[in-house]
């Protein structure tokens, strides 16, 4: 499913075309329905209401033709580009009762039921992009044919609050396997990765596949062969009784591990799985309905609409400066070599294209963060993701130096030094005598004032706080941040190569921390600070287990490293006062380098706890008694709700203080940043819907209904 980029006023139809066309070899006349609904290559079809009556009606009128003989067959595909891109989720969130929810899913079904008792057979030649309902239109039909250049296949319902609904979490198990269902339905959705066209083949989810640029005619010519016997499709025996129940008790238990009951969706989909094997068709699709109703009216599935839009929209920077602006960018130098240096050097040869500049103090440094390039490239030409030629290239393109006067022609310099302000001041210093005066300096401080960085410099305004996120090829998210004396050009130029990075870019303001690293950090440093009072580091790392948060408090530690994080929570006190705890045990952790998780027990599952760090913290003590800060000792309820007040009073801040545009840009944030799942809708929804919102500031932060099922409908 999919939502369109502007709000509801009218649905945008998708029509059904219908042609007939002579199938070669005399195999007879196909029926071919092409979904359309009119407009450009931006705009996907996507099937509301009137589409689906549309596609209803020319269903039912060819199996008529059917009936009478007048067809050997029925096809469906669609515009170019596009199969469909499933129901429209805008037009699903002014769903106002269950039962308008559940003809939602009885219309969806009395459709796609037509493919599958049109009396001749059905075909969907996969032209495009097929996602949710889109997707389900051809797991109706009775054969599958994919274009090499379709950009997704996927049911991607769960990651969206819903279930498969028209007929996918039925078919996908019988057609694929349980196991492979399982993949399809939740783990795919889990990670945003649809499948592409080859892999869909491979798992059976199509029969198929054709080169784009004659797709549409060898797929007519391979349904003539099957219409005539010339080709056999066989498929694969349901999964032995044991099988499927032992894959869904894995698939559960991993469910509580990793979603501890933080959504339905997930579970929902897999209680529609575990039935498939035994179901009727009829009993399927009515459970279908069913969930697909409950999950509709629920607040998880209209956050999830909140925070795809934002997602989407977020190619449309808030307060950003006009892109023509924005400087040509040539040339980069990164000062630093280090990982996050050598990360963002990679990127931004491999999507800008330009030659680009590491400098650092000794050669030993230089040669690790090139070797880096180096080795991830190699591992990306391996795992087939990039070509020798490409890998060639940046490895070309990539330098190192010892001496900062080779940064002097660059258009761009990131500073990507240690978190140490005197330090990145006179970085900027030496960087000013040397560049050019249109020359852009971008700082990826994580949390420094880069008004400070900026103020001694003869030219302060053109510096700008571009900050990238660990690992930066897989996170989505850059916060640019606006210093005091950042111009427009400084900023449109940050912008425009973070477009180009493909990365979301939100314009912050310099306040201590940003976004995610003053809320990120504020957790982490109230579940330490409850441990610190007596709490079990086992009960305190998993307490925020109702949040569906991608690990658990210790492990992100690990991710990000106890040495950073203490150094960002220690700086965030210095600037914001008491609000931000100190920690000694934290403190003795990082001094003394202590490993803070232990392995992974299993795939998917994630990192627990080491126990033996309690000792640094002191004796876990019983709940409720008095603990060593002098306030009670919490349980893990106790541990979530004082992070929830705290970040509630926090985002109350940080909206006064104008650290973002508005409640949906912290929001992205947060999404993109540190993880909040699309089911919270972010941070914002999930604090108004859990009551801290009104209950600690007196108001709501975004109006009833943006991202929960409004208090007048449930």
């Amino acid at each position: 499913m999919t939502t369109n980029d502007t709000a509801v006023r009218a649905e945008r139809v998708t029509h059904s075309l219908v042609r007939d066309v002579e199938l070669p070899g005399g195999a007879g006349t196909l029926a071919l329905v092409t979904l359309d609904n009119g407009l450009d290559h931006t705009k996907p079809s996507t099937l509301g209401p009137e589409g689906m009556a549309e596609l209803t009606a020319a269903l039912t009128a060819l199996r008529e033709r059917a009936g009478r003989g007048e067809l050997a067959a029925v096809a469906v595909t669609g515009k170019p580009y596009f199969l469909a891109a499933g129901a429209d989720l805008l037009q699903v969130s002014t769903v106002t009762s269950h039962e308008q929810a559940l003809e939602l899913g009885r219309s969806g079904h009395a459709a796609y039921e037509l493919l599958h008792t049109m009396g001749v057979p059905t075909f969907a030649f996969v032209n495009g992009l097929a996602l949710g309902g889109g997707l389900e239109v051809a797991l109706n039909c009775d054969y599958r044919t994919v274009a090499s250049d379709a950009p997704a296949l996927g049911l991607p319902e769960t990651g969206l609050g819903l279930v498969p609904g028209w007929g996918g979490a039925y078919l996908v198990p019988r057609l694929v396997g349980i196991e492979k269902a399982v993949d399809v339905i939740l783990t795919r959705p889990a990670t945003q990765k649809p499948f592409r066209p080859a892999e869909a083949v491979k798992i059976g989810l199509v029969d198929e596949l054709f080169e784009a640029a004659d797709f549409l005619e060898q797929s007519i010519a391979w349904a003539a062969r099957v219409l005539r016997g010339d080709v056999t499709v066989t498929r694969r025996e349901l999964d032995p009784q044991p099988v499927w129940d032992a894959v869904v008790a894995a698939t559960r238990q991993r469910l509580d591990a990793v979603v501890a009951g933080s959504r339905p969706a997930p579970y929902r989909a897999l209680d529609l799985m575990a039935a498939a094997r035994t179901a009727t068709r009829s009993e399927a699709f009515a459970a279908e309905d069913r969930a697909l109703a409950d999950l509709i009216m629920s607040d998880e599935m209209r956050a999830s609409v909140y925070a795809f839009q934002l997602v989407s929209g977020g190619k449309k920077p808030a307060g950003a400066p006009d892109p023509k602006l924005a400087r040509p960018v040539t040339r980069v130098g990164i000062v630093g070599a280090g990982l996050m240096a050598a990360q963002i050097a990679l990127l931004v040869s491999q999507r800008l294209g330009v030659p680009v500049v590491m400098r650092d103090l000794d050669t030993e440094r230089v040669d690790k963060g090139l070797g880096f390039v180096r080795s991830t490239v190699e591992k990306l030409v391996g795992r087939g993701r990039m070509t020798p030629e490409a890998a060639a290239r940046i490895v070309a393109s990539v330098s190192g130096t010892t001496e900062i006067s080779d940064l002097a022609s660059c258009d761009v310099v990131v500073e990507a030094v240690t978190e140490v302000m005197d330090l990145k001041k006179r970085v900027f210093a030496e960087l000013e005598g040397i560049v050019s005066d249109e020359t852009i300096l971008a700082t990826n401080t994580s949390a420094l004032s880069v008004t400070e960085m900026a103020a001694d410099l003869r030219h302060p305004e053109r510096v700008v706080g571009i900050h990238f996120f660990n690992p930066v090829a897989q996170m989505p998210l850059v916060e640019v941040v606006r210093a005091a004396e950042t111009s427009d050009e400084a900023l449109a130029t940050a912008f425009a190569v973070t477009k180009k990075l493909r990365k979301t870019a939100v314009l912050v303001a310099d306040r201590p921390g940003f976004v995610v690293n003053r809320l990120l950090v504020l957790v982490m440093g109230k579940v330490v600070e409850a441990i610190e009072n007596g709490t079990s580091v086992e009960v305190a790392d998993t307490a925020l287990a109702p949040l569906g948060f991608p690990m658990p408090t210790f492990e992100l530690f690990d991710l990000v490293g106890p040495a950073v994080g203490l150094h960002v929570l220690t700086s965030l006190r210095a600037d914001l006062g008491d609000r931000f705890p100190r920690s000694p045990g934290l403190e003795k952790l990082v001094a003394d380098g202590t490993r803070v998780v232990l392995d992974r027990p299993a795939a998917g599952l994630p990192k627990p706890v080491d126990p033996s760090i309690q000792g640094v913290f002191g004796e876990a003590l019983p709940v409720g008694t008095s603990g060593r800060l002098g306030t009670p000792v919490l349980d893990a309820a106790g541990v979530l709700d004082s992070v929830l007040t705290a970040l509630t009073v926090e985002v109350g801040h940080m909206l006064d203080e104008g650290v973002a545009a508005g409640p949906q840009q912290i929001d992205l944030c947060m999404i993109l940043g540190a993880g909040w799942g699309f089911h919270t809708g972010g941070i914002t929804p999930y604090l108004d819907r859990a009551g801290y919102a009104p209950t600690v500031l007196g108001r709501r932060i975004l109006p009833d209904g943006v991202a929960n099922v409004p208090e007048s409908v449930a």
